[in-house]
């Protein structure tokens, strides 16, 4: 290990390199909110008031984890949307790859916008696509079930 990287990796996460989108947080609170329902279908409504987050973004949020397959929706009366999957069969670093729009966390990981002039000797690529592999190599331990596993508790504080 090159101890001397470790205090500008430490800056770089600090101002949010790593942070999640709010899609992809929304994305998580969904399926986790849905879980925690099941077996009764949910609306929007109900998870925009649990957490108290804007409708329209959650509209989005939804007809994606449907189009993606997480979700199986219905419209029209009794409809709103259940989990097309059991919660032990979503894996958590495989969503996260599908709802985060931009995985590159510095320009160079993008070979059509990369400037740097130091890319070709640089060595601050290589450590963080270490870095974030070993962020997915985690998330891809954990399943949607392993979020919900203080089910009583989550559902109390969500009011289900």
């Amino acid at each position: 290990m090159k101890y001397y990287f470790i205090a500008p990796f430490c800056a770089l996460l600090r101002i949010g390199v790593m942070r999640l989108s709010s899609y992809s947080d929304y994305s998580l609170r969904v399926l986790m909110f849905t879980a925690l329902a099941s077996p009764e279908r949910v609306t929007i409504d109900s998870v925009a008031k649990a957490f108290q987050v804007s409708r329209n973004h959650l509209v989005k949020v939804v007809q994606n984890l449907a189009k993606l397959g997480y979700l199986a929706t219905r419209r029209g009366a009794g409809g709103g949307f259940s989990l097309a999957f059991e919660p032990g069969e979503i894996q958590i670093g495989s969503l996260l790859r599908k709802t985060e729009l931009c995985l590159d966390v510095v320009e160079c990981f993008d070979a059509t916008t990369n400037r740097c002039r130091l890319t070709p000797v640089c060595e601050l690529k290589r450590a963080l696509k270490t870095a974030q592999k070993a962020f997915f190599d985690v998330l891809d331990e954990y399943t949607l079930a392993d979020l919900v596993e203080k089910r009583t508790a989550m559902r109390q504080v969500l009011e289900l």
